[in-house]
């Protein structure tokens, strides 16, 4: 789900005050600049790193680390969906009690944040590992039926070092479980977005600027339309958003006067700058002019929904700024450096990432994964001697 960027001021009614009707004292500068600086910083760091694990993540050894590509019909029909999603959302806290709500998704939150935060905190991990460190290899294997009708649901190889990183982040869940700190929500946030980006692939820029025009009406309707989604994201009870104190410096973490940034608007402008930074990779010009293009371009339409948001002191939709800038500046790169048809005709699933095996088709195989790309590096490194053996051959 997106949602704007809101700034709870002063605590008015519409920026989510007490509900006991006392006003909260004005924050200070210094605060709101902290709170804003640092909503910025910690929108960028899963887009930038997201978008560098985006270009690796097809060599990852299990299912779950494969990229979900992103169509142009799933992007036609995407903001339908997430409008009837936060609809119903909406109606669902208007009818029924907010707490058995919020308790109930804090339960699925929990599970799917431990799960998000121990793959991000995974590549860090691995490098603070002794070599002489105990690792076992597991697999975790489901299947459906028997004989030739037998077909794998879940086929997820982990080893120790997971076990590790699993129970790191168990204990961040159980934090927020118990306690719905603002730090261990932005922990499961930066977690979520940054996997968000990493895993979700748009397979060209058409789809990419589908998606995103199709989810910048979307949110300009839902945030100046109508208080739906302002609504449900101080009502949510869940880590979709990332907050932090504009009185953190008269509070300290105990502070509750709260900036928040949906994680909408990190992924989906994310998974667009991660596009343009594997296209750039595919121009084998050993720059990343594209990306860096796009990622100036979030921090200036960033800090204009910030700027715009402080003058008028309402909700902003983000989108309405992020999407002309990370479309338009890219854009006017292609332009200047006539690359545009490149641009539009690159293809996201045909690339070919370096020292990547592609498949051709699909055989019958047994096995994980991994066993099955050791395979086709035999094959192919064989097929390179038997060329050099027999040069007539060619």
């Amino acid at each position: 789900m997106d949602s704007a960027l809101s700034d709870p001021h002063n605590g008015s009614a519409e920026s989510g005050g007490p509900a006991n009707g006392t006003t909260r004292p004005p924050s200070t500068p210094e605060g709101i600049a902290l709170a804003y600086g640092s909503l910025l910083l910690m929108a960028l760091l899963p887009i930038f790193f997201g978008a560098l694990r985006s270009v690796r993540c097809a060599r990852g050894k299990n299912a779950s680390d494969m990229p979900e590509t992103i169509t142009s019909r799933d992007a036609a029909r995407f903001p339908i969906i997430a409008s009837c999603t936060l609809l119903g959302l909406y109606l669902f806290f208007k009818i029924f009690s907010q707490e058995y709500i919020n308790l109930l998704l804090s339960m699925y939150f929990f599970v799917l944040g431990i799960l998000a935060l121990s793959h991000t905190i995974s590549p860090f991990m691995n490098k603070f590992f002794p070599a002489s460190f105990p690792n076992r290899q597991f697999q975790l294997l489901f299947t459906q039926g028997s004989g030739e009708n037998k077909e794998e649901i879940v086929n997820y190889e982990f080893d120790t070092k997971d076990l590790v990183c699993l129970g790191l982040s168990s204990i961040v869940g159980v934090w927020y479980l118990l306690r719905k700190h603002w730090i261990a929500n932005n922990l499961f946030g930066l977690a979520f977005s940054l996997n968000g980006v990493e895993l979700l692939h748009l397979n060209n820029v058409s789809t990419g600027c589908i998606l995103l025009g199709g989810l910048f009406i979307y949110d300009v309707f839902w945030v100046f339309g109508t208080n739906v989604m302002v609504t449900v994201a101080k009502s949510f009870e869940a880590p979709i958003k990332l907050v932090f104190p504009q009185d953190l410096l008269e509070k300290g973490l105990e502070a509750d006067n709260f900036a928040m940034l949906g994680l909408g608007d990190i992924v989906i402008p994310g998974i667009f700058i991660a596009l343009l930074l594997r296209f750039d990779i595919s121009l084998k010009k050993n720059t990343h002019t594209y990306f860096y293009t796009s990622f100036a371009a979030y921090i200036f339409g960033l800090g204009l929904t910030i700027f715009i948001m402080h003058i008028f002191k309402h909700a902003q939709p983000a989108l309405l700024y992020l999407v002309p800038a990370c479309i338009g500046f890219p854009v006017l790169v292609a332009l200047a450096k006539g690359e545009v048809t490149e641009m539009f005709s690159y293809e996201s699933s045909a690339e070919i990432l370096p020292h990547t095996p592609r498949l051709t088709h699909f055989p019958t195989v047994s096995g994980s994964p991994a066993s099955l790309a050791d395979s086709m590096q035999q094959k192919l490194a064989g097929s390179r001697r038997r060329r050099q053996q027999n040069p007539s051959a060619l």
